[in-house]
C-alpha cells in the first residue's frame, strides 16, 4: 500500500522547485519538467505541513546564504549502494566540491566511478543531498539535472567557484 505524498512548488532563485514529502521525510525535490514532476501540481499540506514547512524555511535560508547545512527528515528510496552514495554526498562541506573519482574513493572502490555518477544521477532530493558539489576529475561541470547553469549558480552560491552573481540575483529560466 502506497502512502500518500504531499506535492507543492517552492519559487526559489533557481526556479520554481517541486517538493514532495510524506507524512514524516522528504522524498523528492524536482526541478521544472524532472522525472515524475506532473507541472503546476500543489497539494493540500495536510499532516506533512510540517515537514514541507521545515524544508522551505532551510530552503530559504540556503538561498539568503544564512544555512550550510540542512536538518531535515530525509526518505532516500533507492538501492543499497545509490543509498550509499547519496549519504556519501551529505558529507561534502558546503562550499567544496569531490569528483566522481574522489566519490568512488570515498566508497572504498575506485573503479565504481561511473556507476557513483549514474547514482548520484538518480539522487531523488537534490541541493538538500548536494549532488551539485561532484565534478568531473579534470573540474569540469558535468551532468546535474538541474541544468549546468543551476550547477554553477549553486556552487557560486556556495563559494566553491568564483563568485559572478549579486546579492539576490536570480537565474533566469
Amino acid at each position: 500500500m502506497t502512502r500518500p505524498i504531499t506535492t507543492i512548488t517552492y519559487a526559489s532563485p533557481i526556479g520554481e522547485l517541486t517538493l514532495r514529502a510524506s507524512d514524516d521525510a522528504l522524498v523528492g525535490v524536482s526541478f521544472p519538467a524532472g522525472p515524475g514532476l506532473t507541472p503546476g501540481v500543489r497539494g493540500a499540506l495536510g499532516s506533512c505541513k510540517d515537514v514541507l514547512a521545515l524544508t522551505c524555511a532551510q530552503l530559504d535560508q540556503y538561498f539568503a546564504g544564512s544555512r550550510t547545512t540542512f536538518d531535515l527528515p530525509l526518505e532516500l528510496d533507492g538501492t543499497p549502494f545509490q543509498v550509499r552514495v547519496w549519504e556519501q554526498l551529505c558529507t561534502i562541506p558546503f562550499g567544496t566540491t569531490v569528483s566522481y573519482q574522489d566519490l568512488a574513493r570515498r566508497l572504498g572502490d575506485v573503479k565504481a566511478t561511473r556507476a557513483v555518477g549514474a547514482a548520484n544521477g538518480q539522487n531523488p532530493i537534490p541541493i538538500i543531498v548536494p549532488c551539485h558539489r561532484v565534478i568531473g576529475a579534470n573540474g569540469d561541470l558535468t551532468g546535474f539535472g538541474g541544468g549546468i547553469e543551476r550547477k554553477r549558480w549553486l556552487l557560486e552560491l556556495e563559494g566553491a567557484l568564483s563568485i559572478s552573481f549579486v546579492e539576490g540575483e536570480r537565474l533566469k529560466v
